[in-house]
């Protein structure tokens, strides 16, 4: 998880979770306050910042390695922000979920993130937009979709009214019931 870590407290403030717990937090960015959150919940962190790597297969190892080494049963993406290279999806195979601030198959894919999203949503003059959880595959927000929440777009909205609303209303709650279920093994 990188940047504000709103997703993760999410996660921390959903806790406990029958058969499963926050174990583990790997930032891409060593200034990210989702480090802090982690910290602050007795979280273990590691940083692996990609500039430190040759490219992005030596990047996805090195995450694959730190995840398998602590033995991590689920990966929760929520603001990492670095498209990793198809190994991860093959090891990591239904075992780690994405939540995108769209409505999948809208707005999705490469290019498609934070308030750009938004202004998309806002730009093509859609109705009603979300948020969606879907499991990570090799290809950029193509992973089946577990589950999706949707709210209005209302008249005045900007992209960042927008995405306030959309994370607080849709996304941090999809995730929590996302984590919930796959610990239930009713993913």
């Amino acid at each position: 998880m990188s940047h504000g870590g709103t997703n993760l407290q999410a996660l921390i403030d959903g806790a406990p979770y029958e058969n499963g717990e926050l174990s583990f937090v790997l930032s891409s960015h060593p200034d990210a306050f989702a480090l802090q959150r982690a910290a602050r919940a007795g979280i273990e962190r590691l940083v692996l910042n990609p500039k430190d790597y040759s490219g992005r297969a030596d990047y996805t190892d090195a995450v694959v390695d730190a995840l398998l080494a602590k033995e991590i049963g689920l990966v929760v993406f929520g603001g990492f922000m670095f498209i990793l290279a198809p190994r991860f999806a093959d090891v990591f195979a239904n075992r780690a979920v994405n939540v995108h601030p769209a409505l999948i198959p809208s707005f999705c894919g490469k290019g498609f993130y934070g308030l750009r999203v938004h202004r998309a949503a806002l730009d093509y003059g859609v109705k009603v937009t979300g948020a969606t959880v879907h499991f990570v595959t090799a290809g950029a927000d193509e992973g089946p979709v577990i589950s999706q929440k949707a709210i209005d777009v209302l008249p005045g909205d900007t992209p960042e009214s927008l995405q306030r609303r959309v994370m607080e209303q849709c996304e941090r709650p999809l995730l929590v019931e996302a984590v919930r279920g796959f610990c239930l093994g009713a993913l």
